[in-house]
């Protein structure tokens, strides 16, 4: 495959901030954004999204942020809409069956 000729991704950042959020609960936002190879500010947007959009709630811990994800959700997109949070996450986070 030539990388050059493509110009998009299967993944959105707003899916590789949920990913990153599964893996690290307790992960800064400068973490996020570095993981996800994005800007601070723009991991911290996306966050917002996903808080507002009822995936991801924060709580305070001392002085750090732990985020706990909402798990029962189902996707907003009306072909996927019936696919729960939980599997995604499960199919991109899971080491099972991994080499």
């Amino acid at each position: 495959m030539n990388e050059q000729a493509v110009k998009w991704d299967f993944l959105t950042n707003h899916a590789r901030v949920l990913f990153a959020i599964a893996r690290d609960p307790a992960a800064r936002l400068r973490d996020i954004a570095a993981v996800c190879h994005i800007t601070e500010r723009t991991a911290q947007s996306i966050v917002s999204d996903l808080e507002q959009a009822g995936y991801v709630r924060r709580e305070r811990e001392g002085r750090r942020t732990r985020y706990i994800l909402c798990l029962d959700g189902t996707l907003h997109h009306p072909a996927e809409a019936h696919v729960p949070v939980r599997e995604l996450l499960d199919v991109f986070t899971s080491h099972h069956g991994r080499r």
